[in-house]
């Protein structure tokens, strides 16, 4: 196992367009999320996201455009499509982002004991899943909450909250920092995934390698922060490797929280980050 801690210059290694790059060289993702009770999640996924690749296109679960139009004044640039042409955008795209404001399922003690809004979005999530098991994927929110592990697939990146990880693998994350970063990693080579871990010092695994992301303020635990880095995270994965493009979003969100933390304290939320990460990313991209 390598274990490194993640500084600006490996920011060095994203990749950047060229001159000679089309209008879709900055890659296409799909941002699968959003119900009717939550509509904020893929707005700030797909804020980010947008500012990184050329093409976002947006898939609701419900087929109501309420909530579209209510994306759509909070955010323009992206693409909705209707559900029944979701794998035609899938399949031309470079990552897909599934499960930012999707309906959560109500029983918490097993992901696969779904109410009726929890399957679903387990319905969604598996199909997609079955249609396109070689996609590159990052999970998150609501899908991660009515799978199990197993049917994750492999190479995928997710972020699972603390619960959210004891929904998947059965088991608490440990308080000990060097044991936790021992679970994450072996969870993460069972069952071949990438896993983000969001904390004070965040670690992001994949089994091989471990990396340290230092940085934030406890700003960072409002609501929606997790969005901002799923959207920056598969904006990143469509032209990066995984590794890279998890811990490369989590640099740049704490980067930001800590600029915000200078200018206005603890009182910024999650627009502001994903405003604040932008700005980062311009002066340390090199």
């Amino acid at each position: 196992m390598t274990l490194v801690t993640f500084r600006s210059e490996d920011l060095e290694g994203l990749w950047q367009p060229g001159d000679r790059d089309n209008k879709f060289g900055a890659g296409q993702v799909v941002i699968v999320g959003g119900s009717s009770l939550f509509h904020g999640a893929p707005i700030l996924a797909l804020k980010s996201a947008s500012r990184l690749v050329c093409m976002v296109y947006f898939a609701s679960p419900e087929e109501d455009k309420s909530i579209v139009n209510n994306i759509k004044s909070g955010l323009g640039s992206f693409i909705w499509i209707p559900s029944r042409e979701i794998d035609h955008y899938i399949l031309k795209s470079d990552a897909v982002l599934i499960g930012p404001g999707m309906m959560r399922n109500q029983n918490e003690a097993d992901g696969m004991a779904c109410d009726d809004k929890g399957k679903i979005s387990q319905e969604i999530s598996m199909s997609i899943f079955n249609k396109f098991p070689e996609k590159k994927y990052v999970i998150d929110g609501g899908s991660l909450q009515v799978i199990h592990a197993s049917d994750i697939p492999k190479g995928s990146i997710i972020t699972p909250n603390r619960k959210e990880f004891e929904m998947l693998f059965k088991e608490q994350i440990v308080e000990d920092a060097d044991e936790s970063i021992e679970q994450l990693r072996s969870k993460a080579k069972e069952y071949q995934l990438t896993i983000v871990h969001k904390a004070p010092t965040s670690i992001v695994t994949n089994g091989d390698r471990v990396i340290k992301i230092e940085g934030g303020n406890p700003g960072l635990v409002k609501g929606g922060m997790g969005d901002v880095i799923a959207g920056l995270t598969v904006g990143l994965l469509a032209k990066n490797e995984p590794m890279l493009a998890a811990a490369a979003a989590i640099y740049l969100t704490k980067r930001a929280a800590d600029r915000l933390l200078e200018k206005v304290g603890n009182m910024y939320n999650a627009d502001d980050l994903a405003e604040e990460t932008a700005k980062v990313f311009g002066e340390e991209v090199k």
